[in-house]
């Protein structure tokens, strides 16, 4: 059993599992959640995972797992830069899944990108049938996070690469203390202005936080097997990209 602090993160005070917590959390904010997201990064979410997906380019994967889909804005923006034969959005949230289903369909990519509802620490997924695997700002939520990404080396091909783009917590001033005051202010009164749903937002500077994060996460990555595992800062140490090979 994995014991890192974000593990024992939660949306609300219960005694559900994590993985329940986040489901409902989801959902319940699954209809302003797009919104919500790019006004919270003022729209550079859409550069950072622009940049994630380009570290995939010299792999032509043809096969794609997006884990932690969500509304499938990173199965969409991989699509569309790679091209591959297919992509398996897969979360545990129906609600935002089904606004991910929506937006593939009106783009008529619904052969090209499906989703599931799946736990990523048990996928019902074969050994070895992916050639890669991405996550964008969801890993944080995992219940358990080694088990988690023990699952994803074991649906990636040898040589698959993983993928992944958390928010981060910036080290050095003046982005340490203008991102502390944004997290604990603008962050939480935003997110119940829009989703009227306090929980949430107050639920993601906590979970960010916690997460390991920069060479703690590559070492992470590191001992669930994963070769050379790498990290890149974007703006100023607000959101890391990780990445590592089976």
């Amino acid at each position: 059993m994995s014991s890192y602090k974000v593990e024992k993160i939660v949306p609300y005070n219960s005694s559900d599992r994590k993985s329940t917590q986040v489901e409902q959390m989801f959902d319940e904010i699954a209809g302003h959640y797009d919104e919500l997201n790019h006004t919270l990064s003022m729209g550079i979410d859409r550069r950072w995972r622009k940049k994630g997906i380009l570290s995939l380019k010299d792999l032509n994967p043809q096969k794609i797992l997006d884990i932690a889909t969500g509304t499938g804005d990173l199965a969409i923006d991989a699509y569309n830069s790679l091209q591959p034969d297919q992509i398996l959005g897969i979360d545990i949230s129906e609600g935002m899944m089904e606004i991910g289903r929506r937006k593939v369909a009106k783009l008529g990519l619904s052969d090209k990108i499906t989703f599931e509802k799946q736990d990523c620490t048990g996928l019902q997924l074969p050994d070895n049938s992916f050639d890669a695997a991405i996550v964008a700002f969801g890993i944080r939520n995992f219940e358990n996070l080694d088990k988690g990404l023990q699952e994803i080396l074991r649906i990636l091909r040898p040589n698959g690469k993983l993928m992944i783009l958390e928010l981060t917590t910036p080290e050095y001033f003046p982005m340490k203390q203008a991102y502390f005051i944004y997290s604990k202010l603008v962050i939480p009164t935003l997110g119940k202005f829009i989703s009227k749903n306090k929980t949430a937002y107050n639920y993601l500077p906590k979970s960010i936080a916690a997460f390991p994060q920069g060479k703690t996460m590559a070492g992470v990555l590191k001992k669930n097997g994963f070769k050379t595992p790498t990290f890149k800062r974007f703006t100023f140490g607000t959101c890391t990209m990780y990445t590592g090979i089976k």
